[in-house]
């Protein structure tokens, strides 16, 4: 799996992360993962296509020890579709402002 992943996290930072996620994502059935939606300025003329499978989302996978965002794009909809798939140079960005924002938000040093 292609991800953004920050690790060598402290317990505070782990907490920190956690409820912020919890605050600002969707919680998935699986601790420790959440679903973050991503906007539809970010979406691929092919997903902008498919207004079936809208919205997309990047999952966010938390460890006590790392914090990983998904670059998979994936829709809530559908599981298996052409628009689905990894992210666009544009999504990969926002993927990785997403996390960075967040750590500066928490003020987390890196």
């Amino acid at each position: 799996m292609k991800q953004y992943v920050i690790d060598q996290l402290r317990e505070s930072d782990y907490e920190q992360i956690r409820q912020y996620l919890t605050n600002h994502t969707e919680t998935a059935a699986m601790e420790g993962i959440y679903h973050v939606d991503l906007p539809q300025e970010f979406y691929s003329s092919l997903q902008k296509e498919h207004g079936d499978c809208q919205p997309y989302y990047f999952a966010v996978n938390l460890t006590r020890k790392q914090v990983g965002f998904e670059w998979l794009i994936r829709s809530r909809n559908t599981l298996r579709c052409a628009c689905i798939g990894y992210a666009t140079p544009d999504q990969r960005d926002y993927i990785i402002g997403y996390a960075d924002r967040m750590l500066e938000e928490l003020r987390i040093k890196i």
